[in-house]
């Protein structure tokens, strides 16, 4: 069975203690950037030892880690891209030691995900994220415009180095969707933004850790039948973002769980039939009153109601 976890920044916070209040029990975490000491990456052992036991002094189990060191150089082919690469070769290793299974990276170019409105008005005078094509400023990078293949041979590329590390450590590489998923994006490319796209990605190298992020708000922009994608790609889906949105690539906004464009009870039933055991967290909720939006998409008390309705959704879907 599926299993319902949180993200949770590396500094304790009063959202560790709603998660646990709410029945969370495992972590999707980040790296250790703020509590390296002297002479220190984030890669190596120690830092990330210490990690994971604050997270298991706060009662969870970290079984993901959703952040990256820098990859732009290895993105775009640039002189330096092994040096990042060794990095990410050295992370996987020691995920591998800790026994942390799922590295959940991005393939987004200059910029990660994307929003020109960050309070959009929703339910109830609740707040959520937005994105309008039109509206994206000009100077969103600075960087020259690459293509999409340039992007793919990078990548391949980047899995080449990496896959026999991770599979060595028994470590998946989990790739997440562009966001929004749409190309090419003030003259860069995307690539991660179509499901023949992932059906690529997952061509491009026979291995069983070169595996998938479905992150739902992003594919469901991509097709008009989720349930059916995640059917396809079944035991290539390692992780799961459970979230819904409204519109179409180039305009959309963020919904509650409750609200959006995709069957959420379908999708979970495609969970259930395809034997997903793997780690499935909320993601980019509303902000309600009484919260604070500094951290749109990821405010306290939205994932409150996120993970409710998420836990009903699987009692009511493996009960049956």
């Amino acid at each position: 069975m599926l299993e319902i976890a949180e993200f949770i920044a590396p500094k304790p916070s009063p959202l560790w203690k709603l998660a646990k209040q709410a029945g969370v029990d495992l972590a999707v975490g980040g790296l250790p950037f703020d509590t390296l000491q002297v002479g220190e990456r984030v890669c190596d052992l120690a830092p990330l030892t210490r990690m994971k036991n604050t997270y298991a002094e706060g009662g969870f189990a970290l079984e993901v880690i959703e952040a990256r060191p820098p990859l732009n150089l290895a993105k775009r082919g640039l002189p330096g891209r092994d040096e990042e690469i060794d990095v990410v070769c050295e992370l996987i290793t020691n995920m591998g030691k800790l026994n942390i299974p799922v590295w959940c990276y991005e393939w987004m170019t200059d910029f990660n995900w994307v929003r020109t409105n960050m309070a959009t008005p929703s339910r109830g005078g609740s707040v959520v994220t937005s994105f309008r094509l039109e509206d994206v400023p000009e100077d969103l990078t600075k960087e020259p415009p690459i293509d999409e293949e340039a992007l793919w041979v990078n990548l391949e590329y980047f899995l080449q180095r990496v896959l026999p590390v991770a599979e060595k450590a028994g470590v998946k590489l989990s790739m997440h969707p562009d966001d929004p998923p749409l190309s090419p994006i003030r003259g860069v490319g995307r690539i991660m933004r179509s499901v023949p796209n992932y059906q690529r990605l997952v061509e491009l190298a026979d291995s069983p850790q070169n595996t998938i992020t479905l992150c739902q708000g992003n594919f469901t922009l991509m097709t008009d039948d989720l349930p059916s994608v995640i059917r396809k790609f079944a035991k290539k889906i390692s992780f799961v973002h459970f979230r819904d949105v409204r519109g179409v690539p180039s305009h959309f906004e963020e919904t509650w769980h409750d609200a959006g464009k995709t069957d959420m009870l379908a999708c979970m039933k495609a969970y259930k039939d395809i034997g997903f055991s793997g780690v499935l967290r909320p993601d980019h909720v509303p902000t309600v009153e009484g919260d604070s939006n500094e951290n749109a998409g990821y405010s306290s008390f939205g994932r409150l109601y996120a993970i409710g309705y998420i836990r009903g959704l699987r009692e009511a879907v493996y009960a049956s």
